[in-house]
């Protein structure tokens, strides 16, 4: 078997107080998915960046995963005209 690798970067930045995250994924077949993730301060806690960081990167890559399993299920049902039913 051969090996395949795909890469993700992770890209993170902060406007009007959210911190902003995408995670784009790198593949051979280069099919573009784009999961995006948010994250916001809430004035009554600390300010600890990482944190903010943190959360905005995991529904990044939770957007990621979603999209990358809904082209996997259309994959699918292209391939075997019926519909799939693929567990999140």
């Amino acid at each position: 078997m051969r090996e395949k690798h795909w890469r993700v970067d992770v890209f993170i930045d902060e406007h009007d107080n959210r911190t902003r995250a995408q995670a784009r994924l790198h593949n051979p077949d280069e099919t573009g998915f784009v999961g995006t993730g948010q994250a916001r301060l809430n004035p009554t806690d600390a300010d600890v960046p990482e944190i903010g960081d943190e959360l905005a990167v995991s529904r990044a890559l939770s957007d990621l995963a979603h999209r990358l399993l809904d082209a996997t299920a259309e994959d699918i049902e292209a391939v075997t005209r019926k519909e799939a039913h693929l567990k999140r």
